[in-house]
Formats: C-alpha cells, structure tokens, sequence
C-alpha cells in the first residue's frame, strides 16, 4: 500500500483544522445560547414567582434587617464612599397589640339579678357590692313601614268649603318608595361593605321577607347619586382649587348593552392630603384624560407614579413640578429582593429610614417649615447614598431581570423622588390616595363591573362621599340618612352646609350646645 503524499497529509491535516474550528464555533454558539437561555429561564422565574406572590402571597414587603450592609462587600474608592459606612441608629419599634375591648361609649342596658333568698326577703339582707360582667351584643337591621297620615279638616259650619290639608313632607323624588334610611343603607352596603345588588336583593327576601328587585336599587342608587352631584362638585373644587395634587388611576370594568362582554374604562382619583379624594370616571386610560380631569391653569406640585400620562401632560405646562411615589420604588425593590439581597436590603434599610423620619415629624404634627428643615438635614445624606449605589450597581444586572428594572425605575424618577425635600407639604409617597383606591378593588370582586358607561360617573359621586365620610371617621350611614332626608329642602345657597365636613362640623357644634344647655 503506497504511503500518502505531503500533499495528501496536508489536505487530510486542513480538513481536520476545519472541522476542529466547526466544532469550537459550534461549541461556542451553544455556550452563548446556553447563557442565553440560563438568562431567559431567570427572567421568567422572577415573573413567575412575583406572580405567584401576587396572588398566594403575603401582602406586607417585610426584609432583613441583620442582612450585611452593601458598601461592607462592594469595595469603596475614594474618599466620598466613606459615607457609605453609616449605620441606622433607629430601632424599629414594634406596634403594641391591640387587645379587644368594649367601647365606652356605647348604650348600655342594664339587667340587675338579685338572689333568690334576697327576694324573698329583702329587709334582711344588707347591699355590699356589685358583681359586674358586660357583653357586647347587637340587634341586626330591620324593615319598618312609615305612614305618613295628612288629616282632612273642614271649617265646622261651613261644610260647603273646601277641605284643607297639609302638604305633603318633601321626598328626594315623587313616588319613590324607599325613605332615607333604607337608599343610605342600600348605598353602604354597596360602596362601603362591597354587596352587590343581586346579594341585597337576596338578604331582604330571606332575612326579611321583603322583596326589593334589584333593577329597583339600580334606579335608587342613581337617583341618590344625581342629588348628591352638587356636594360632589364642591369637593371637586376644593381639590382641584389648590396648588398640590396627588394622582392615579385604576382599571373598573363596564357592560355596554348589546356588546356582549365587559369593556374596561377607569376611575382617576385625585386627592389633597389632609382633605378629600375625588373619583373621576372615564373609559379610556389616554393622556387626554389628565387634560380633561385637571384644570388647563393648574400650577404646582402633582404627585404621581410614573405612568406616562402624568409625564406628558407636564411637559405641556411647564408650570407643573412632577413629585414621585418612593412606595412604588420600594415595592420594585422588594419583589428584587431574592435576585438581589444585598442591594435589596441596601435600598430598603435607607427607605425604611426616610420614613422613620416621616413618621416622627407625622407623630410631633410638624409644620411644612420643620418638615423641609429636617428633610434636608437628615434625609438628603440617604438619597446620596442610594444614588450612588444604583449607579454603582446597574451593570451588574441585566436590564430586563427584576433587580435590572429596580434600579432603572428609580433612577429615572430621582429627580421628582427629591422634590418632597424641599416641599414640606409634599408627602413621601402617594399610599394616601392608594388607600382611598383600595375600597375599590375589594368591591370590583364581588361585583365585577358597574354596568353601562354612564354609570360610571354616578359610581364616582357614590365612592367620593364614602370615602370623604372614611377620612374624617364619619359613619357614612348617618351622614347618608341625614343628608338624604335634609336635600329636598336644601337650596343652591345652603347644599355647601351638607359637605360631610361642614356636616360634621355642625353635628360636633350642635351636640356641644347641647351638652352646655344639660
């Protein structure tokens, strides 16, 4: 057998080479889809378990505090990382338990029991003491029929005349049915305890024995609605009136007759801390509805997420200072907390120290002038701090992975997370305008849509005076009553007395004077 020529040698030698270099690429290429899909399947756990913690989870963002500091494991340069060495020195005080107790301000009924003995014969017996239990009880609500009797007169000895009688009590609508108390009560159990209507419907007929069609609480509840508009517009001015707004917005669904499913439209919410929340219902999420919602001479601070919307609409009135939420920051940083522990624990140990301070200056009822001083002092130093972290930090995570979207979220709103320093009006976040949503996302469970679209202004009045009775710890019930008994003798000149305020204020003085004539 002849022995192969160099020629041959080489050639077999090349096409080794080659198929060598095909296999290194080869190898190469899937490393890199490896590492492509290693960081694919992260991304999607992280979706996964957040969504998983949405929905089975706890809801409170608890973390470690024992966790080791960031700037203790990232080596510091310069002589500015120093200050990244600082400790908390606040300890977090845990809330004392509330312990169930029996209000002293309730009626009381009395029941004495004497011994069998000492009944029989009183004169013998000498009282030394008392043996005191008390329990709390409660009647449930129950129908009543109210009749009203208008007697007939005649002048005597003129019975040609003509009969006098007198007028007629005035009602909030001509042959309705329901009295004050019975709309107030429909109207709570509907935006304040969150029972749909088919589920009232069903209570009265087999608690009570009354039947009530729900299309006739539906019409109710409008009418209520349509009377309580005026009060609703003087709120609306009161917030709308100022130079500070805090805003959102939130999905509700609503069933257009002959669509056959349900649409999804939105209740913005505009607030002032301190004062009223105001629901304002449109059916689209667009930037227009910032336009239409907010005055087209609004000045000053609005205070928002980071939604876009809000973004726009200040960049056409340069008047307009946008302030962030540092709750939605923290919420981000929280869901990045396992990808991330040490940045995580990091950002939140200085968050859970910003408010620290917020709840002391809360806590001593300090002016916006002691607010801003303290801010400055004591909270700027901790946003320096975190920036530099952040900054330190983003390209060591994927932009797309839960730690990656932290970070780039807050840095792209730092500069409105700062306004709240130098604004001693301003609060830290927007959870005061959260907590009046929030009612609303228990009652979109039960009751999954509001019906039409023209509904869905008379389901803002409704949420806007129930939440304005929550916030000055008003019973809505008896505001309702009483308002809803008061409107149909109330003039445009005397509707701004029923404001739930001004009701308040009226019922506290009325019971004073009272108690000073006793």
């Amino acid at each position: 057998m002849a022995e192969p020529t160099i020629r041959e040698l080489l050639k077999k030698l090349e096409e080794r080479d080659k198929v060598i270099a095909e296999l290194r690429a080869e190898i190469t290429h899937l490393r890199n889809e490896n590492a492509r899909l290693r960081a694919e399947n992260m991304l999607l756990r992280q979706k996964v378990d957040k969504l998983s913690r949405m929905i089975y989870g706890t809801k409170s963002e608890p973390f470690n505090p024992n966790q080791p500091d960031f700037f203790q494991l990232v080596p510091a340069t310069g002589q500015e990382a120093g200050t990244f060495q600082e400790k908390p020195d606040h300890d977090r005080k845990q809330k004392a338990r509330r312990t169930p107790g029996i209000p002293d301000n309730l009626p009381v009924e009395e029941t004495i029991i004497d011994p069998l003995e000492v009944q029989a014969e009183p004169s013998a017996y000498k009282h030394i003491g008392d043996e005191v239990s008390e329990q709390l009880d409660y009647t449930p609500g129950a129908f009543r029929k109210v009749r009203t009797v208008r007697r007939k007169y005649v002048r005597k000895n003129t019975e040609d005349a003509k009969p006098v009688i007198a007028p007629l009590p005035a009602k909030l609508q001509d042959g309705c049915m329901a009295a004050p108390g019975l709309l107030a009560s429909i109207v709570v159990s509907r935006y304040v305890d969150h029972l749909p209507f088919y589920r009232q419907e069903s209570i009265f007929k087999s608690r009570h024995g009354v039947s009530i069609p729900r299309q006739n609480m539906v019409r109710w509840v409008d009418m209520v609605a349509d009377r309580l508009e005026p009060i609703y517009k003087i709120l609306q001015h009161g917030v709308l009136g100022g130079d500070y707004i805090q805003m959102d917005e939130t999905p509700v669904r609503y069933l257009e007759p002959g669509e056959g499913k349900a649409s999804l439209g939105y209740m913005w919410v505009t607030s002032r801390p301190g004062g009223d929340a105001i629901f304002h219902w449109e059916t689209s999420r667009s930037a227009q509805c910032v336009k239409e919602i907010l005055r087209e001479d609004f000045a000053g601070i609005l205070q928002t997420d980071a939604y876009a919307a809000y973004g726009s609409f200040a960049k056409e009135h340069p008047e307009v200072v946008m302030a962030g939420c540092l709750a939605h920051v923290r919420r981000k940083f929280y869901e990045a907390l396992e990808q991330a522990p040490v940045l995580g624990n990091f950002i939140l140990s200085h968050i859970g120290e910003l408010y620290i301070l917020e709840r002391s200056l809360r806590k001593r009822r300090a002016g916006p002038a002691l607010r801003e001083a303290e801010r400055n002092s004591a909270s700027r130093p901790i946003f320096a701090r975190m920036e530099k972290a952040l900054k330190i930090m983003k390209p060591k995570f994927l932009p797309q992975s839960n730690a990656g979207r932290a970070i780039s979220y807050a840095l792209s709103i730092w500069d409105s997370l700062l306004v709240y320093l130098d604004a001693g009006r301003v609060e830290i976040d927007n959870n005061l305008i959260e907590n009046a949503i929030r009612p609303t996302a228990v009652g979109k469970k039960n009751w999954l849509f509001i019906g039409a679209a023209e509904a869905g202004k008379k389901t803002a009045i409704l949420y806007t005076i129930v939440e304005s009775c929550r916030r000055l710890g008003i019973d809505p019930y008896a505001y309702l009553h009483d308002v809803l008994t008061r409107l149909p003798r109330t003039t445009n000149h005397t509707i701004a007395a029923l404001t739930p305020e001004n009701w308040a204020k009226n019922r506290s003085s009325s019971r004073s004077n009272q108690a000073a004539a006793a």
